[in-house]
């Protein structure tokens, strides 16, 4: 049974936002930190990629959309890519990024103090890309985790940039957030598990991080992309106005 385990989602690529949150006290000392997917899809792809692996055994990997998509990109002859930055992305990377990216899973499961076994993927369990929302209908979250086994009460995943924990059919379901583009709010935003469930948010240099994003990357748009992700000019409002035609029963 973990006492503590720090949950990092949708990190895309920005080396300066996990940095940040690897150096709190929390995260430092946590017995495991799960990524929930989406790594490397943005400015600082093997930066990022690199760092991650150097966490050892004490990270807990899991594979988004995002990074099947590098990997169909490069390894499948995909053409179709979703913006600028993920085909860049995706030719940085070293075959061994791509064999490990290849190698991750769509869930896992941990064992946690207070929580019990807790489930995670980046969307919902079995699709890396369905959507479901904070106010999405209870039918909604039925579907979504009909197929998740009766013993587990706390499902944690990612993909929609935006934290909320909530309550559905007596399941505790969490969304930490993201860490490089967060939506509504800027800051590197993540969660800490056990014996319950915090919403956390770390605060770091914006402007400075930009700077070292732009003159880092190889990226050509870098400074813009990062002047609007990690400042989170993009709104949760916004946001679940964008994701809400792909959620069915909302």
């Amino acid at each position: 049974m973990l006492e503590r385990v720090a949950v990092l989602s949708d990190i895309h690529g920005v080396l300066p936002a996990l940095e940040a949150v690897l150096a709190e006290p929390d995260v430092r000392t946590a017995d495991r930190i799960v990524l929930t997917g989406d790594l490397a899809s943005g400015p600082q792809p093997t930066e990022v990629l690199d760092l991650l692996t150097g966490l050892g055994d004490r990270a807990v990997w899991l594979r988004g959309n995002a990074d099947r998509e590098l990997l169909e990109y490069r390894r499948e002859g995909r053409r179709q890519m979703p913006d600028t930055v993920s085909p860049w992305a995706a030719g940085q990377l070293r075959p061994d990024h791509l064999d490990l990216l290849e190698s991750l899973p769509l869930t896992r499961e941990l064992a946690v103090a207070g929580l019990g076994q807790v489930l995670f993927c980046h969307a919902v369990p079995g699709d890396d890309e369905e959507v479901v929302l904070v106010d999405s209908a209870l039918d909604r979250w039925q579907e979504a985790l009909g197929g998740v086994a009766e013993e587990i009460r706390t499902v944690v995943f990612g993909h929609t940039h935006m934290p909320f924990v909530r309550l559905a059919h007596g399941r505790l379901v969490v969304n930490p957030g993201s860490v490089g583009m967060p939506y509504g709010m800027p800051g590197a935003h993540w969660a800490l598990l056990g014996p319950g469930v915090t919403l956390r948010r770390t605060d770091y240099d914006i402007e400075a991080a930009i700077a070292q994003v732009t003159e880092c990357s190889g990226f050509e748009e870098a400074a813009e992309w990062a002047g609007y992700f990690l400042r989170a000019r993009a709104s949760d409002a916004e946001a679940l106005a964008v994701f809400g035609p792909r959620d069915p029963n909302r």
